[in-house]
Parts: C-alpha cells; sequence; structure tokens
C-alpha cells in the first residue's frame, strides 16, 4: 500500500491518499484508491479492475506520480508546538 498526505496549513488542507492492488476473488486485481481529510471517518473510495496485475501496476505508479507532482508526499508534516 502506498500511503501520501497533502498538508498545508494556510490552505486548511489534510489530506490522506491511499493507493493499494489487490487480486478478487474471480482471478482479476482491482487498483483501490482511497482519499479524504486526515482524521476524518468519511472518505471516498474508487475501485478500477484490471484483467491482470501489470497493467494495475502501471496504472498504480502514474496515479502516484500525479499526486506526488501536485504536492503530496509520503511523510506528513506537521507543525511545530509553540
Amino acid at each position: 500500500m502506498i500511503t501520501l498526505y497533502r498538508v498545508d496549513d494556510g490552505q486548511n488542507m489534510h489530506r490522506f491518499y491511499h493507493l493499494r492492488i489487490e487480486q478478487t476473488l474471480f482471478g482479476g486485481w482491482a487498483l483501490i484508491r482511497e482519499w479524504g481529510r486526515i482524521g476524518s471517518r468519511k472518505g471516498q473510495t474508487l475501485e478500477e479492475w484490471f484483467d491482470d496485475a501489470e497493467p494495475a501496476e502501471v496504472a498504480l505508479r502514474k496515479l502516484e506520480a500525479a499526486k506526488r507532482r501536485k504536492g503530496y508526499s509520503a511523510a506528513i508534516w506537521t507543525r511545530e508546538a509553540p
């Protein structure tokens, strides 16, 4: 699983984005995306289905690269306590 975060206190932005690939019960592969506000119980999920693992992996890498270009990173940045 890949977990990315984007935190910008100036814009009140505290987001997470999870990406993972799982094999389905029918022998296919699913790219599962979950995103939302950090600390919120509400979020969104989207599954994209593939016949083979390789196209799912390619799609995952493209999504990861797109999110990183938008400012997401693997580390969560928090402001320091006074």
